[in-house]
Order: C-alpha cells, then sequence, then structure tokens
C-alpha cells in the first residue's frame, strides 16, 4: 500500500512539475505609444517596440502627426493587443512588423479610416493591404484628417 502512494505522490509532483514548466506566455501590454505607428509592447517582462505594418503616419513636426499619435494614444496605451506577424519578423530598425489590434479594434485600419494615417505598401508585408487601401479610400472621401489639406 506505501508503494501505491508513493507511486501516486510522484505522479501528482511530476503533473504539478509539467504544469508549471508549460506556463502560457502572458499577452502583449502596450507600455509607451512612441507615435501614430510605433508602439512598445511587454511580452513576459521584455519590451518590444512594434511597427504597425501597412501604414504610415505623419512625424513629429509634420501637420497631424499629434492628432495620430493621441488617437494611438486612446486605442492601445496600457492595454492587452493582439498583434498579428504577416511575412517579416523585424524592420532594419530591430522593430517587429505587426498587425495590431484591441478587442475587435483593427488599429492599423483605424488609423487609416480616420484620416490620420496612409495605407502603405511595404512588400512583402500585405496580407491586408485591400482593408488599408479601402479605408484611407473612406477617408479621402471624407476628406477628414489629412485629406483635409491636399491631396497625397
Amino acid at each position: 500500500m506505501k508503494i501505491k502512494y508513493s507511486i501516486y505522490s510522484i505522479l501528482v509532483l511530476l503533473l504539478l512539475i509539467l504544469a508549471v514548466s508549460c506556463v502560457v506566455p502572458s499577452a502583449p501590454v502596450v507600455t509607451r505609444v512612441i507615435d501614430g505607428d510605433t508602439i512598445e509592447v511587454n511580452i513576459d517582462g521584455t519590451i518590444y517596440k512594434v511597427r504597425y505594418i501597412g501604414i504610415d503616419t505623419p512625424e513629429f513636426g509634420e501637420p497631424w502627426a499629434n492628432e495620430a499619435t493621441r488617437l494611438n494614444r486612446q486605442l492601445v496605451e496600457e492595454k492587452t493587443v493582439r498583434l498579428e506577424k504577416d511575412i517579416s519578423e523585424t524592420d532594419k530598425y530591430g522593430r517587429l512588423l505587426r498587425y495590431v489590434y484591441v478587442d475587435d479594434i483593427f488599429v492599423n485600419a483605424e488609423l487609416v479610416r480616420q484620416g490620420l494615417a496612409w495605407a502603405k505598401t511595404y512588400e512583402p508585408d500585405i496580407k491586408y493591404q485591400d482593408i488599408l487601401e479601402e479605408a484611407e479610400a473612406e477617408a479621402r472621401q471624407a476628406k477628414i484628417g489629412i485629406w483635409q489639406e491636399s491631396q497625397h
């Protein structure tokens, strides 16, 4: 009987060790919004810079840059996000290249739809380029954001 309990105890202990070693990675949390199309996220204690795929926002000092950064901050700051990779892992600056989602909001497309980003093709990462270009056409037609001043 003692042997049976010892084997049972060992099995339980092994299962606990196995369960602890199979910890699922934590979901990315946005720790900083750098600008309209770049954020920092914390994944399991490591900070990564993430550049949004398929869009480009005005740079600091350009018209609409502050608005793009502000909307990005409202959408993602301190929130848990889902990051989706296309083909490329990183850009030449070492930033992760990702499509970004908060709940059911496709952040890349929302920035474009609100007229605060251009849809921009960066091959080979073109999985959602049609969606982004459609969002740009909507913003352009509505003449909102960057489309108020001129036709880019």
